[in-house]
């Protein structure tokens, strides 16, 4: 009897998250594997990160850190995912972004579909107008400090497919 996979992943979706994470032109993680290289052996490299993630064993690597000069003099730390954990997460990404979007407010902007940071500063403009106070938040380091098993709770009570949940 033919056992089926904990987790349906089409591949085709695993191919479009290849094209977006192609299309954004990152350098190598911490396997030193660029995108050239990945694409030498494209369909066989597809394939096991689709077959991987389909039976709940892909597991991401380390990533890659680089320190990024800051403005004021300092740096900060940037860790740099390998080509393959970017595909694997935009291939969640994908999966469940129909699902999660909605729950959003209309005026949230930051990293949505279909919405830009042209169109964030045109609402900022109205409201300006509208309203006699401005409120300005620093969130720097917020996923560092927030809740994250709550964090999974939310995520969880929305995304039902057990492998796509943290």
């Amino acid at each position: 009897m033919k056992e089926a996979k904990p987790c349906e992943i089409e591949k085709r979706l695993v191919c479009e998250a290849y094209k977006a994470v192609k299309s954004n032109r990152g350098s190598a993680g911490i396997d030193r594997t660029g995108m050239q290289a990945y694409d030498e052996n494209k369909s066989k490299n597809l394939y096991k990160l689709w077959n991987r993630m389909s039976w709940g064993c892909y597991f991401p690597k380390a990533f890659k850190l680089v320190e990024i000069p800051k403005t004021n003099g300092g740096t900060r730390p940037l860790g740099i995912p390998t080509i393959e954990d970017r595909i694997a997460w935009m291939t969640v990404l994908m999966a469940i972004t129909s699902r999660i979007d909605p729950l959003f407010h209309e005026d949230s902007y930051g990293y949505r579909p279909n919405k830009t940071a042209h169109e964030a500063v045109a609402i900022a403009k109205e409201r300006c107008m509208k309203y006699p106070c401005v409120l300005d938040l620093d969130i720097s380091r917020y996923f560092d400090t927030i809740n994250h098993e709550l964090f999974k709770k939310a995520v969880s009570k929305h995304v039902k497919d057990r492998y796509y949940c943290i």
